[in-house]
């Protein structure tokens, strides 16, 4: 079964760097971009997140997930191509990137297009919010997914759940529909509960509290999937002022800056908490997301911490050794545990 599991990994691979065809890898490794244009306020000013009146454009730009070609199914909602035994599949975190990247240009241009691919998504969200077992309202992959283990369809993610509603709510900010408004507030719920409750919240012995990508025991606080699932509990604190996503939020962020330096390796960023021997390096692309989305985090929080960190392991990226390294060890651990 390991076996198997290493030929699908590289065939992916291979797949979206050396074939022919697209692939979902395609999609996901666009550079990461922080948009500027989220944290100015119409007019000049200081800078700003946004309003409970006005979230503002989304903190990554996501130009060319805006710009997706395809394929996609008969409503034009984006599908991804896993090939093999997947095949072409809706993924409820790339369709929520794929509006926030077309709402952001909508706000740059003002094209009525961009706007239509913008609530096509949040169309998309709407319809396809489900109950899980325990009757929180997710939304699922329906198909398995290899991480340590497989992941058995339907799955469901706080990344998914956070980004999902940050589109949403700009959704509703642009258009004042109350299908929008009531889906985020049924989608934000999971980032309230505890995993063990039917959510997507974790909290260490140490009261850290975490929001996971991947639910699997024991939890593996993916960093990017974490930080980008507070951005959507930041924006419903902003556009739906609850006392609840406040506390959420600021103790995410406690979690973060208690944390980070265990994701330092003092050469290269860690893409989560393992618990192997071998710890799991930041491929190249999620290093940079990381570094990324803590400039997104400081300027939202305004903890130097998080931007002092930011400057550290882009500084890392400067070295060459460093990035060998980073490479060498990353392919180790794949082979080994998946």
């Amino acid at each position: 079964m390991r076996v198997a599991s290493r030929l699908h990994y590289y065939r992916r691979i291979f797949s979206a760097y050396l074939g022919s065809g697209r692939s979902h890898l395609n999609f996901w490794h666009e550079v990461p971009t922080l948009n500027p244009r989220a944290f100015e306020r119409d007019g000049g000013g200081n800078a700003s997140a946004g309003s409970a009146r006005d979230l503002g454009e989304y903190y990554m730009s996501f130009r060319e997930k805006s710009d997706y070609s395809g394929p996609f199914d008969p409503d034009g909602i984006p599908l991804l191509d896993y090939h093999g035994a997947i095949g072409q599949q809706h993924n409820p975190i790339a369709i929520a990137q794929w509006g926030l990247g077309n709402y952001n240009k909508y706000c740059e241009t003002r094209d009525a297009t961009r706007l239509q691919r913008m609530q096509k998504a949040a169309d998309w969200l709407c319809r396809n919010l489900e109950q899980n077992s325990l009757g929180v309202w997710i939304w699922n992959h329906h198909f398995d997914w290899e991480y340590r283990d497989t992941l058995k369809a339907p799955w469901y993610s706080g990344l998914a759940q956070g980004q999902g509603v940050s589109l949403l709510l700009r959704a509703n900010a642009e258009s004042a529909n109350a299908e929008y408004s009531d889906a985020a507030a049924r989608a934000f719920v999971p980032l309230t509960r505890s995993i063990a409750e039917g959510g997507v919240l974790f909290e260490d012995k140490d009261k850290n509290l975490w929001i996971e990508e991947y639910l699997v025991d024991p939890p593996t606080h993916i960093l990017n999937g974490f930080m980008w699932a507070l951005w959507g509990v930041f924006d419903y604190s902003l556009a739906c002022p609850d006392s609840a996503a406040r506390n959420i939020f600021d103790r995410g962020v406690q979690t973060l800056v208690r944390n980070l330096h265990r994701y330092d390796t003092a050469y290269w960023s860690l893409y989560e908490q393992s618990g192997t021997r071998f710890k799991m390096l930041a491929s190249a692309f999620y290093h940079r997301l990381h570094i990324v989305q803590l400039r997104v985090m400081a300027k939202l929080t305004g903890e130097n911490s998080l931007a002092d960190f930011a400057d550290r392991w882009e500084g890392y990226t400067k070295r060459r050794l460093n990035r060998t390294r980073a490479l060498i060890e990353k392919s180790a651990f794949k082979l080994l545990y998946y």
